[in-house]
């Protein structure tokens, strides 16, 4: 990342913390239900090889409850108000599979490369201000034979629904997230990539709201 992008990044970055302070209260209430089916997924793919497993936005920690306990989980999120529900979370709940919630950025986190077995980014990539960035950090973390588990929404291309998302976008830095995603960051990137390849892409419910790809880094 060149230093002017690091900049605007960082910038960015000041609006999704202060929108995640004001989510933080409220943020379970609010997408506990519509997200727990698209949590469940990337759980269940990300966990299939055990071992060491990064949680990229772990949030208020919705989906650490679904780690099966024979895995062991690294929580990172940019918000500090939304860990902490974390790691209340966590200690209420026993939530022994959990080996670590910190503060951190996923432009630049702070694990050596290939040290997770899996890497689990669920309603990311619409938060982040530099994607490529986020998902060029994602693959270096992860293991050669290791996958990179994704769920967000991807925009519409055409029609109501596109035009409803073009408007929230106007609004987004307040959301929090950005509602225009295009399958096409996301494709582009991973072909630019020979050491990547999608192994799968298919719609999650409520109503196809959401899509879930696992990519596996093969080399």
């Amino acid at each position: 990342m060149t230093e002017t992008r690091r900049e605007i990044a960082q910038l960015e970055n000041a609006h999704v913390e202060e929108a995640y302070a004001r989510w933080a209260p409220v943020y379970d209430l609010a997408f506990a239900a519509v997200m727990a089916p698209g949590r469940r997924a990337a759980v269940a793919a990300a966990q299939c090889r055990g071992g060491l497993i990064l949680d990229v936005g772990v949030g208020t920690g919705l989906e650490l409850p679904m780690f099966d306990a024979k895995v062991s989980v690294v929580g990172v999120d940019l918000s500090e108000p939304m860990l902490r529900r974390a790691q209340t979370r966590a200690a209420r709940e026993k939530l022994l599979q959990v080996a670590g919630l910190c503060v951190m950025d996923a432009t630049r986190l702070a694990f050596p490369s290939g040290a997770f077995d899996s890497v689990v980014a669920p309603y990311v990539l619409t938060v982040v201000p530099d994607p490529a960035a986020t998902l060029d950090e994602l693959a270096r973390v992860v293991k050669p034979g290791g996958e990179i588990v994704l769920v967000n929404h991807v925009g519409a291309e055409s029609g109501p629904l596109a035009w409803i998302e073009s408007w929230l976008g106007q609004k987004s830095a307040s959301l929090g997230w950005r509602p225009e995603f295009p399958w096409a960051i996301l494709g582009d990137w991973i072909a630019s990539r020979p050491d990547l390849r999608l192994v799968e892409r298919r719609k999650i419910p409520p109503l196809g709201l959401f899509t879930l790809a696992r990519i596996e880094r093969i080399k």
